[in-house]
């Protein structure tokens, strides 16, 4: 009797182990558990920790509340600027109802990810490409609009969307960076031009205080000196100024033709040549055509008339051998 009492005490036992394995559940702290009895929803969400079920009758259905990363593959399309570019994204959401998540969509991972590609592709073709380069935020919040729109009904909370890269063709890639570098250089010319004309402006103040201080301008030209010869150069070159030329110019004597034409002839016997107003009479164009030269040239014209009268005197006759006629 005993032994009877004892066996059914164990068997008892056994059955209760048996049944509280099968029936006992554990929900961790992230997830939910939807309860399905004959395959109908249990309106009780079964909280983190222990939990205890029919067996054979209930369906325990966990579900995870973190937040996903979902990754987008990159979509490829033509923006409204007519540029093929390829761009991919990510999507982080959560679970906010799990019985929706469950009962209103069969794999809601899978309706988040395909709404994520029909929505990027949809910014793509309303966006133009500086857009999608330097205006992420606004296309970022776009984005994410349009994905938590029908996600709301799916039990589903979009919480950020994030556009990663943007690939472009390589010609228009090289366009860009023609582009970038011909803005440079459009800036660099801009500063170059207002430099010139900075230094114009003080060149022009400092030619007006040198024009009243002739000596500044010799000062500054052996500042000028020191400066090239203290590179150790074998060769120096050393602008000369055209005013001190005019300056030398107009301070020289002058020459020797004009000094003659100046002296006044003295008077002589008719044997000895002729007299003074047959001189002036024979002078009269030459003096003409000499101070004509000299008022075009200065006293530098003078000098090659006279070195003209010279020369012509002293060339050698074309036919040496010949007697003129």
């Amino acid at each position: 009797m005993v032994e009877e009492l004892l066996t059914a005490v164990v068997a008892a036992g056994v059955g209760v182990a048996v049944y509280m394995g099968a029936a006992a559940r554990v929900v961790k702290q992230y997830e939910r558990g939807l309860v399905f009895r004959f395959g109908r929803l249990r309106e009780e969400i079964r909280p983190p920790g222990f939990t205890v079920i029919v067996p054979v009758i209930d369906r325990l259905r966990k579900v995870n509340m973190q937040i996903v990363t979902l990754p987008v593959p990159a979509q490829e399309g033509i923006t409204r600027d007519n540029v093929t570019v390829r761009v991919d994204a990510v999507v982080y959401f959560k679970v906010v109802d799990p019985a929706n998540a469950v009962v209103a969509v069969e794999d809601y991972r899978f309706a988040v990810s395909q709404m994520a590609q029909t929505s990027l592709r949809s910014i793509i073709g309303k966006s133009d490409l500086d857009d999608l380069l330097s205006n992420r935020e606004m296309l970022n919040q776009g984005l994410e609009l349009m994905i938590d729109s029908p996600a709301v009904g799916w039990g589903v909370q979009i919480d950020r969307v994030e556009i990663k890269d943007v690939s472009l063709p390589e010609t228009m890639k090289r366009s860009m960076a023609r582009q970038a570098e011909a803005d440079r250089e459009r800036r660099a010319r801009v500063i170059n031009a207002d430099a010139e004309l900075q230094a114009s402006h003080k060149l022009a103040e400092a030619a007006e205080v040198m024009s009243e201080q002739p000596a500044a301008l010799q000062l500054r030209l052996l500042h000028t000196v020191v400066a090239v010869a203290a590179e150790k150069n074998s060769t120096l070159v050393l602008p000369f100024p055209v005013e001190l030329l005019r300056f030398l110019e107009r301070a020289a004597p002058p020459p020797p033709a004009a000094a003659a034409r100046e002296e006044p002839a003295s008077a002589g016997p008719a044997s000895e040549g002729p007299g003074p107003a047959e001189v002036d009479a024979a002078a009269a164009p030459t003096a003409a055509a000499v101070d004509a030269a000299g008022s075009e040239d200065g006293p530098s014209a003078l000098d090659r008339a006279a070195e003209e009268r010279a020369l012509g005197a002293a060339e050698p006759p074309l036919f040496p051998d010949e007697s003129p006629p």
